[in-house]
């Protein structure tokens, strides 16, 4: 085994993945992006960013036609985002159908990769009943990447196949062990209520027992520090007239703060806890944090009413909902609202400060909106990192 462990980053946006995979100690043989925006914030990281990103090989590729050369060395970890579009709730919802499944591209170059383990995340919309069937037939071809679909099978018959080969515990060169984990992201720290789609997996020769790393934070925490001990009002310096009132969430909540079980997790992070340092924001330029300029011009509709401040953030999204930024507002306690800034989206995402993204505004939006939050992605390459290396 090589001595500094290899990864791949496929979709790579923003870098959330690969923020992450190299924190956790990994060294990226190609970080590949197609989108123009995205490629400039991966490259000017990598030129001008962050210790971690300068040793990125940024690869601009079109995965769609499910080649990759890449540099010819082992890879111990194949990382990807591929796009949600097709499964969110947010879009038309036409899943296989859509030009924009890349699925079947991922597989394709896991199949020529050979990668020792996988981190694929998606959205909470595979986790619909109309997904089910399609979202087994990924885990099966995950879980046996060289039973190719023959020309012109569809893919239930191709399923049906490998569901057949799977029951009668085939052999075959190149298989994974498959897990399935469905996150929300606050539970490990993220200040962000954000349920995602991540797929583990390990190639069967590697021997791995895995086991996802459990939760860091919890509600109840945070409702006993805010209802019951004051610690989050006291910390925040916030006087009683000027508190948020108790959500439905919360109160539904109170009655489990007697329960120990979580005792030794931390609160929720919020909103609040994210920013609490930054300045409020200018229309010019802040000379001591990156894109952390006011943006005029928010307003809430229907659906989209923003996040308060002593909860975590509603999940930021791509700005694809209407109003460009759709729901990535802070809503204050007389109920106006105005966009977080591009660095205030950027901690909700738990991207470091010294991370800088590049792009118009609505390009920012959508980089930020579509990543995996970093903490996330650490935390499971890490783990997974331990499992490779014992």
């Amino acid at each position: 085994m090589a001595s500094e462990f290899q990864a791949i980053d496929l979709f790579a946006g923003a870098g959330g993945l690969a923020i992450g995979t190299s924190l956790a100690g990994f060294k990226h043989a190609a970080i590949v992006e197609l989108e123009n925006a995205a490629l400039q914030t991966l490259k000017h990281n990598r030129d001008e960013g962050p210790i971690f990103a300068r040793e990125w090989n940024v690869v601009q590729a079109d995965l769609t036609d499910a080649v990759f050369s890449g540099e010819n060395k082992a890879i111990d970890l194949l990382t990807a985002g591929p796009p949600c579009q097709p499964f969110s709730r947010g879009g038309i919802g036409n899943g296989h159908r859509d030009d924009r499944n890349l699925f079947p591209q991922t597989i394709e170059l896991i199949r020529q990769i050979r990668p020792r383990a996988i981190l694929i995340e998606n959205v909470q919309g595979l986790r619909r009943k109309k997904f089910e069937s399609y979202l087994r037939y990924i885990e099966l071809q995950l879980r046996f990447p060289e039973l190719q679909a023959h020309d012109g099978e569809r893919w239930q018959a191709h399923s049906n196949r490998l569901a057949k080969e799977s029951r009668r515990e085939t052999k075959f060169d190149l298989s994974y062990d498959i897990y399935k984990h469905w996150i929300d992201a606050a539970d490990y720290g993220v200040p962000q209520r954000r349920q995602r789609l991540f797929i583990v997996g390990f190639r069967q020769d590697q021997n791995v027992t895995w086991k996802l790393p459990p939760p860091t934070h919890s509600l109840v925490q945070l409702v006993r520090s805010k209802w019951i001990s004051g610690d989050y009002w006291e910390k925040h310096e916030i006087s009683r007239n000027a508190r948020t009132g108790i959500s439905s969430i919360e109160r539904a909540r109170l009655v489990d703060c007697s329960d120990v079980n979580d005792a030794e997790l931390a609160p929720w992070f919020t909103v609040r806890d994210a920013l609490a340092d930054l300045p409020r924001p200018k229309k010019s330029r802040h000379t001591d944090y990156f894109n952390h300029i006011y943006v005029p011009g928010a307003r809430p509709y229907h659906g989209h009413t923003g996040s308060g401040p002593d909860f975590p953030a509603k999940t930021l999204k791509a700005g694809v909902h209407g109003v460009p930024g759709g729901e990535n507002m802070l809503r204050s306690r007389n109920g106006r609202v105005r966009y977080f800034t591009i660095r205030e989206s950027a901690r909700l995402q738990t991207f470091p400060d010294g991370y800088e993204f590049r792009g118009a505004w609505t390009a920012m939006i959508r980089q930020i909106g579509n990543a995996v939050p970093v903490e996330i992605a650490r935390t499971l390459a890490s783990a997974i990192k331990l499992c490779l290396n014992n």
